[in-house]
């Protein structure tokens, strides 16, 4: 039987979350954690979850897990319901692979031993070649007699996801697992990890502090705050057509410009922003999403704006520019071309994508 499904249907859910409710009990009576979130996730999909600190996204990923109560809602995997208020299956019952942030391998036994912690069900020598297997897989055999003491960083993290798809569960979860990664190292390995979990139909979720992580490993990306999922689509469309202010603050960078909404765009202090504004804010104060990469740097442009600040990047920088209002934009600009601040930039308005909100009162 092969272990790599190459046609999964990936019109089928096999992840269900709906409205989903949680608390804690906390000195001022029951904190709501989690709150009607509601989501779907399918077979052989990524999804990533994404928020602030407190915003519920490790707790969601406990109450998938089996590691929490429910006030309210269900939790489906596979068409079987894992959760319900009164309910709560086990979570070694659930067909769950998981990866902590902080590894959690066992110290006192060696890798291969680790990888076949969760393997009991195999007789010895199917056991033994599924370890060999999966230590192939994440480029670790020669390691297999090694304790996780003397494995550094990130192959601590390689051992703890073979460990997790050792069994191979329908649904692997993962909590924040580049966060203990210097910047090099999340790279390579976020690379691996996807290829990893495309090659063998992984169905994956998994929480990430870093949008840049979310963004190239995701199908679907989701933005918790306070407890509320304000938005699940694709990394494309959760960037470029945000549901609300709060999830385009939160998504990138970018800065607000006042204006008012006309049939053909956004009348702002950089001129008329063309684009499709909904019909119901046509006259009205809205706010435009703005991008550095929404603005060109052009030297020879007719706009030009003074300089405020100046950050080098390496191979370009940002710079923030000041409107005849007061109100900063950011730029990105190639590093071979210097403007100090005090100077003017020169930029052209390469808006491809009209973002404009009703302004808050």
């Amino acid at each position: 039987m092969s272990l790599i499904n190459n046609h999964p249907d990936k019109t089928a859910s096999l992840l269900e979350v709906s409205q989903l409710r949680l608390s804690y009990a906390s000195r001022k009576g029951q904190k709501r954690v989690l709150d009607n979130l509601s989501f779907t996730l399918a077979r052989g999909q990524i999804g990533c979850v994404i928020g602030g600190s407190g915003s519920g996204k490790s707790t969601l990923l406990r109450a998938i897990a089996g590691f929490e109560q429910l006030d309210s809602g269900r939790i489906i995997l596979d068409g079987k319901e894992m959760s319900r208020p009164g309910y709560n299956l086990a979570p070694e019952k659930r067909s769950l692979g998981m990866v902590f942030q902080d590894f959690a391998l066992f110290p006192h036994i060696n890798v291969a031993a680790n990888l076949a912690s969760g393997l009991s069900h195999l007789q010895p020598a199917e056991r033994k070649q599924r370890v060999n297997n999966e230590l192939e897989r994440v480029g670790l055999v020669e390691y297999a007699q090694a304790y996780p003491h003397q494995l550094s960083g990130g192959q601590k993290q390689r051992v703890a996801i073979a460990r997790a798809l050792a069994p191979r569960p329908q649904l692997l979860l993962m909590d924040e697992p580049f966060s203990n990664l210097d910047p090099e190292l999340r790279v390579t390995l976020r690379r691996d990890l996807f290829k990893l979990l495309r090659e063998s139909v992984t169905t994956c979720l998994l929480v990430a502090h870093d949008q840049d992580d979310a963004f190239a490993l995701s199908d679907k990306v989701g933005v918790i705050d306070k407890g509320h999922l304000r938005q699940w689509d694709t990394p494309y469309a959760l960037y470029h057509t945000p549901c609300d202010k709060e999830v385009a603050d939160f998504v990138g960078e970018g800065v607000f410009v006042p204006g008012i909404a006309r049939a053909k765009g956004v009348e702002t202090e950089l001129g008329l922003l063309t684009g499709k504004v909904a019909q119901e804010l046509a006259g009205k104060k809205v706010e435009v999403l703005i991008r550095p990469e929404d603005l060109l740097h052009n030297d020879n442009s007719a706009l030009a704006l003074p300089i405020n600040e100046r950050v080098f990047r390496g191979d370009s920088f940002l710079y923030r520019l000041s409107l005849p209002s007061g109100q900063e934009l950011q730029v990105v600009a190639d590093s071979h071309h210097v403007h100090n601040p005090g100077e003017k930039l020169g930029i052209d308005i390469a808006l491809n994508h009209l973002v404009a909100f009703p302004a808050e009162k």
